[in-house]
């Protein structure tokens, strides 16, 4: 129990020495520490998921999610540690404005890969019907691209239609055959049961018809033979081409795929509209609780021996600041007075040395005078 406490602690970003000072701190910073911990928790499966769409691998998926939730995890952990429980409130809203702004980020980036994960059933539907869709507009535009087939598939049309004509004509004179045959009297026969000289005529005209069709039926099926065996050749190449196609849109299953048929059903439904609200507030909630829980709380034992030690920080660094520029002082001070009177030395000799030169080279030149004088 006692390291799960202090893991807690850490997770809170405070002071271990000074939470041992105040007992009665423990279980608020336990629960802060609790939440900023389950949301990197929370935030590493988002993250893993949201890879693993893009990825479609698992250790990759696993090792960047476990990375993404460590950094929400140590940026939460900073924003809590950094809040200070001041005497004015409005001070410690001036400070947790941003840092508010910034959880609200953190919690809308966490909250859609796991909104996608819990509306997966829905957007997968939406987008077999994406699929469908485009594998619909792919076959027309396919067919668009190879008017042959079309046109091979008229030609074959009109050679059945030729067929069809054919055996219509023939089904007549049958018909007209046996009315003659049978003594029926129509505009075309004679009314004469029997098989007379208006029966073989038919017979002949009929026999003529039948062999029209058949000739005529062996000659077209070759041609249709021809022309499907073309269409084949050109089917197997908008297949070809189709097959191309068909790995893109199979993958049509990404992040932004998946974004984008969330948003559609958002958009289609009043109840996902609200449900996807309803989650994003939570996470919102969730993440910025540890902030709420820092400015709602009142300011304990533990923010009191805080500041106190702050405090002291600043006067002994005033104290040491204080300190070292007496001691700055006082040397440059030292160092100005024997740097003067260094100097002065220096410009006494010098002058005492050039008097001397000077007193020798007069002394040199008045005894050069007097050497003169003697000579004459």
């Amino acid at each position: 129990m006692k390291s799960i406490t202090r893991f807690f602690w850490f997770c809170s970003g405070a002071n271990f020495s000074i939470l041992k000072r105040t007992p009665t701190e423990s279980n608020k910073y336990m629960g802060i520490g609790a939440t900023v911990f389950f949301t990197g928790v929370l935030a590493a499966l988002a993250a893993g998921y949201a890879l693993f769409t893009v990825f479609q691998s698992l250790v990759p998926s696993i090792g960047f999610g476990l990375l993404w939730g460590l950094m929400i995890f140590n940026l939460d952990r900073f924003i809590v540690s950094s809040m200070r429980k001041k005497e004015n409130a409005w001070d410690e809203w001036k400070l947790a404005i941003p840092r508010l702004v910034l959880a609200v980020l953190l919690a809308l980036v966490i909250s859609k890969p796991l909104e996608l994960k819990m509306f997966e059933r829905e957007i997968n539907r939406k987008l077999d019907e994406k699929k469908t869709e485009f594998i619909a507009e792919a076959k027309t535009n396919l067919a668009k691209g190879f008017p042959e087939i079309l046109e091979l598939e008229g030609r074959i049309e009109s050679l059945k239609e030729e067929v069809s004509k054919s055996e219509a004509f023939r089904d007549q004179l049958q018909g007209e055959y046996d009315a003659e045959r049978f003594g029926e009297k129509t505009l075309g026969t004679s009314g004469i049961v029997g098989l007379g000289t208006n029966a073989k005529k038919k017979e002949e005209q009929l026999d003529a018809a039948q062999s029209t069709l058949e000739q005529l039926r062996s000659r077209n099926q070759a041609r249709i033979d021809t022309l499907e065996s073309q269409i084949r050749e050109f089917m197997a190449l908008r297949q070809a081409e189709f097959e191309k196609q068909q790995p893109g849109i199979e993958g049509f299953d990404g992040l932004a795929a998946r974004m984008d048929a969330l948003s559609v059903l958002t958009t289609e439904s009043s109840a996902m509209a609200m449900a996807n609200a309803f989650i994003m507030l939570l996470f919102i909630a969730i993440e910025t609780a540890p902030i709420f829980v820092k400015l709602i709380s009142p300011r304990g034992p533990y923010d009191e021996l805080l500041e106190l030690h702050e405090d002291r920080i600043k006067l002994f660094k005033g104290e040491k600041w204080t300190i070292a520029k007496g001691e700055s002082e006082a040397r440059v001070g030292y160092f100005q007075d024997t740097h003067f009177f260094a100097t002065d030395l220096k410009k006494e000799k010098t002058n005492r040395k050039n008097r001397a030169e000077t007193d020798r080279e007069l002394a040199n030149w008045e005894w050069k005078l007097k050497k003169i004088r003697e000579l004459f």
